[in-house]
Order: C-alpha cells, then sequence, then structure tokens
C-alpha cells in the first residue's frame, strides 16, 4: 500500500514553470486590461518574445486555441514588434475568452507607455477601447436576468 502512495497520477506531476529574468534595473512597461470579470497585469519587457501567462508558456495556457493566441499578438502584429518584447501577465478571473481579451487591452496599454506613437495604430484597429458589455444581474421572480419560468396553462 505504502508503494502505491509513492506513485503519483500524471496530472499531479508539476509542469515547468516559464521564467522570464527580468532585472530590477531594465526597463518594464506595464499595463492593465479588463474583460467582464477578467483582470489581466501585463508587464513588457524588451526581449526576445517570450511570454509567460501565470507561470505558463502560451500554447499551454490556452492549450492551442488559435483564435486566443491570434487576438493576443494582434498588438504586435498591428505595431509590427512582434519577438521585441518579453511578456509577462498575471491574469485572474472571468473565462479564458474574457482573461485574452483582458491581455490584449493590457499589452496595447503597455505599448503605449513604451512608445506613444503606436496609440494611432493601435486605436485604429480598436484595441484601445474596453469592451463595457457585461453580465446582466438576476432578476426576482425569473430563472436568470431575462429568463422567465415555464408558464402552463393548465
Amino acid at each position: 500500500m505504502s508503494e502505491a502512495k509513492k506513485t503519483t497520477p500524471h496530472h499531479h506531476v508539476k509542469k515547468e514553470k516559464v521564467k522570464i529574468k527580468v532585472k530590477d534595473d531594465s526597463v518594464k512597461y506595464y499595463g492593465t486590461g479588463r474583460r467582464k470579470e477578467a483582470i489581466a497585469k501585463v508587464w513588457l519587457v524588451p526581449g526576445k518574445g517570450k511570454m509567460s501567462i501565470n507561470g505558463k508558456s502560451l500554447l499551454e495556457y490556452f492549450c492551442g486555441r488559435r483564435t486566443l493566441e491570434f487576438k493576443i499578438n494582434k498588438p504586435f502584429v498591428v505595431t509590427g514588434t512582434a519577438g521585441k518584447y518579453d511578456v509577462v501577465v498575471q491574469v485572474l478571473g472571468g473565462g479564458v475568452p474574457a482573461q485574452a481579451t483582458a491581455m490584449s487591452l493590457g499589452i496595447s496599454r503597455a505599448m503605449i507607455i513604451a512608445n506613444p506613437e503606436f496609440k494611432v495604430l493601435l486605436k485604429r484597429e480598436g484595441l484601445m477601447t474596453r469592451d463595457p458589455r457585461m453580465k446582466e444581474r438576476k432578476k426576482y421572480g425569473l430563472k436568470r436576468a431575462r429568463r422567465a419560468f415555464q408558464f402552463t396553462k393548465r
């Protein structure tokens, strides 16, 4: 029995965390992005294009969801700075697609601090606008915000 406890299932094995070494004296640009309930704190550091999201790589965090990866990389594509910045992101709350949009906004805001000339390009692509849509609150006497209980005639 003790031998069985020593072996751990593969889902308990810790994955290798992505560490981006940031010197304290190096230049860091910070931006915050929000979408629905998701909040992304983004730091841009001049580097080679590595991305760390909550200690995981981009592929590992989004499990190969290409549309979300494209959404995150769009600010770099628009400004032509792909591979010039390392990105460190701390994201919390919300669902995965909302987190991706929050990260995109955070990256865009940090890029403007890095180079104010990017603002026109990013604004033209709609990357500087925070999506204001939020979940509507549940109303009294209903199942959800607008969904009523099923009506029965008899």
